[in-house]
């Protein structure tokens, strides 16, 4: 059975109210809120929008200030609006270190960020100033309390994600050695799921492993599929956005290489898909948060909303879903702090957080438990299967093998 941290409803979380036809927005725009509410709740958020990753940035950001826009139609939190003040940061970490101040000191108490390394460069200063922080970056590091006392996954890390990947392709390999290749993005997100245990992991299931670069910008990876060719490999696996992965698609297909391509989460998507067409067909993905096609309560929650709202589902990715969600658990861990009576701070938000035990997540992804000495609140996922079209789920969920 489900274990809740309090005995109540989780109202904003799970499904869906009738009456989502009026639009009730009570978010920031463009870096500033709108003066909802003088009780209303800051919450600072970075999203790229116009840089390197804003493909599924995008995407990201449309779900985190839909899911407020949600909210706050229902009343709030415990009566209280979300404010919502945010701006595009365009993936740079400077810029990145500028907003968070800037909205920290208008009075954000949760905080909602991107990349991997802006994530990783505010570390020291969200423990500091005792902000509650989530972002986009799976990276290993920012699960342990104990060096990121604040910081809170809400998914599989990336170097799970690729652990699961490889276990996969280990169990169902067959005979001779596994060769994969690892195509990442030529920054510390790209590097993160081979930095943080995943080159162990292969040497430990006898998977030979060889990692290439992706530079930015490029438009094409031949010579890289020259290289990947040579080697022998059976498997590729993408550690990038969806944009540079559907061109990597194109140039293999060109090729005519045979090879079993996975993609981790930010290029297992529709717009990869959309963007790769019938190349991306029979392609693997570890996705932590289902698509808004698979029908489960947490979806149905975001279609109704949309519906509600005259939006089409079309278009959208499970970087909505992840993001909606990624939101709604820092939002019950809100409504449990002022349940209870206690002043919305930090340090209250991060102990609420903290007793979390297999939190419902609507079936759109693994239930989450945090403890004071864990913030990597999942650990397992499903592969879906592009077939017809569609990321169709391939696997039950999975759990990322124990450490040693």
């Amino acid at each position: 059975m489900t274990r809740y941290p309090q005995q109540r409803p989780i109202r904003l979380c799970l499904l869906a109210t009738a009456g989502l036809l009026a639009f009730g927005g009570a978010c920031g725009g463009d870096g500033g809120g709108d003066g909802t509410a003088d009780n209303a709740i800051k919450v600072g958020a970075i999203f790229d929008l116009t840089g390197p990753t804003a493909d599924v940035g995008t995407d990201y950001a449309d779900g985190m200030r839909g899911y407020v826009d949600w909210v706050n139609m229902q009343g709030g939190i415990e009566g209280r609006p979300i404010d919502l003040i945010y701006q595009d940061y365009a993936y740079q970490v400077d810029r990145a270190e500028q907003l968070y101040s800037q909205f920290v000191a208008e009075g954000a108490v949760v905080f909602m960020g991107w990349g991997t390394g802006d994530t990783e460069a505010l570390r020291l200063r969200i423990t500091e100033d005792e902000i509650p922080f989530s972002s986009a970056s799976l990276s290993h590091v920012l699960g342990d309390p104990a060096e990121t006392p604040y910081n809170f996954l809400v998914a599989p890390t990336y170097t799970d994600q690729f652990r699961i990947a490889l276990d996969w392709i280990a169990r169902n390999h067959g005979e001779g050695t596994p060769i994969v290749a690892l195509m990442h993005n030529a920054s510390p997100f790209g590097l993160s799921p081979s930095r943080h245990g995943g080159v162990e992991f292969a040497e430990a299931l006898g998977i030979e492993l060889t990692l290439y670069e992706m530079p930015r910008g490029a438009v094409d990876y031949t010579a890289e599929f020259s290289r990947i060719r040579q080697s022998g490999a059976q498997y590729v696996v993408f550690q990038n956005t969806s944009g540079p992965a559907s061109v990597a698609l194109q140039n293999a297909s060109s090729l005519g290489l045979d090879l079993t391509f996975v993609c981790l989460n930010w290029c297992a998507n529709a717009q990869l898909v959309d963007l790769a067409g019938e190349v991306a067909e029979g392609m693997l993905g570890t996705i932590p948060y289902a698509p808004l096609s698979v029908d489960v309560p947490g979806t149905r929650v975001i279609r109704d909303y949309l519906a509600g709202k005259g939006e089409s589902v079309a278009g959208k990715t499970n970087a909505y879903t992840q993001a909606w969600w990624t939101f709604a658990v820092f939002g019950r861990a809100m409504e449990q702090v002022l349940a209870s009576g206690q002043e919305l701070t930090g340090a209250n938000i991060k102990a609420a957080l903290e007793t979390f035990t297999d939190l419902d997540m609507g079936g759109v992804t693994v239930p989450i438990t945090f403890t004071p000495n864990d913030h990597l609140g999942a650990k397992g996922l499903r592969i879906f299967r592009v077939e017809g079209g569609e990321w169709t789920p391939f696997t039950e969920f999975l759990q990322a093998p124990p450490r040693s």
